[in-house]
């Protein structure tokens, strides 16, 4: 029986001169190359230093801790290396960062803890740790945080993208977010630039925290809202605008879409179309048991 081969493939070319617009961009380009390979390494790296769950190997000495506090000196030196910023400049902003990690750790095992203490579902806090998106999304963003504050260019949003693409969690390395903070699910939630986020609180899936306006000229002016301590924000609602102050110790409830700011102890929902205040003596998250309650609208 005779061989058959098969036939060879056409030859496609690239429409006349555009393989040389694109090389001419190739040498344009000024950016590290593999900025996002190296931006992921980062998230990797901290994380493995941070807490054990993502320690390869087994070496407990404090050299071998070194040597992995090292490798994440370098990608983030190497990370920061970008056209315009000295090298004495991305120095001074690594040692900020490691100088913050035994902060930003001890935040995030509260925020862990947060969300274990929140969700039946969950075993402890090893398994929040190793398996909630909503720990992964916020342990990158207070590594990212800590950049931005320190005047990092580029390298927290892309932090905060690989988070988010990870994730489904979108949270601005420009927002902040208080202690023992926790997302139950995740997948959905949008934090914008300039949100303030108080003490334990904590959101469920879905959630925008947004602008009421979008507009270029607005970039320099608080444009998402603030959430004060003890506020839990149910699956799908929608609080937009710089003004907008979510009042300590409120609940907001599912799909509900509030552009306004409502006082401490509210509860906001859908359903009633009404603001219930909660009892005055509800703290920590639980809700009052008063059937005593006050209605705002």
């Amino acid at each position: 029986m005779p061989e058959t081969s098969s036939p060879p493939s056409p030859t496609l070319e690239l429409p006349e001169g555009f393989a040389a617009l694109l090389a001419g961009e190739r040498a344009a380009y000024r950016l590290p190359p593999d900025l996002p390979d190296t931006a992921e390494r980062l998230i990797h790296a901290s994380l493995a230093l941070l807490f054990p769950h993502f320690t390869r190997g087994s070496t407990c000495r404090a050299d071998a801790v070194e040597a992995d506090a090292a490798v994440l000196v370098r990608l983030l030196e190497q990370a920061m290396d970008l056209p315009g910023v000295a090298a004495d400049a991305r120095h001074r902003a690594a040692a900020a960062l490691v100088a913050a990690l035994p902060g930003i750790r001890a935040a995030l095992l509260l925020d862990a803890a947060a969300t274990a203490d929140g969700d039946p579902a969950a075993s402890g806090v090893d398994e929040v740790v190793l398996a909630y998106p909503g720990f992964f999304a916020t342990a990158v963003h207070r590594i990212a945080h800590q950049l931005h504050v320190g005047g990092v260019a580029l390298l927290p949003r892309l932090l905060g993208e690989l988070a988010h693409r990870a994730t489904g969690i979108d949270i601005h390395p420009g927002a902040t977010i208080g202690g023992s903070f926790a997302i139950d699910h995740g997948t959905g939630v949008v934090v914008g630039a300039t949100c303030e986020i108080g003490e334990r609180v904590r959101l469920y899936q879905g959630v925008t925290l947004g602008a009421l306006v979008v507009s270029k000229d607005l970039g320099s002016r608080k444009r998402h809202p603030t959430v004060q301590d003890d506020v839990v924000v149910y699956s799908g609602a929608t609080i937009l605008g710089g003004d907008t102050v979510i009042g300590r110790g409120s609940r907001i409830g599912g799909n509900v879409w509030l552009t306004r700011s409502v006082p401490p102890g509210s509860v906001v929902s859908t359903s009633a179309g009404t603001d219930r205040r909660r009892s005055p003596g509800a703290q920590g998250g639980r809700e009052a048991s008063d059937p005593a309650l006050e209605f705002y609208l």
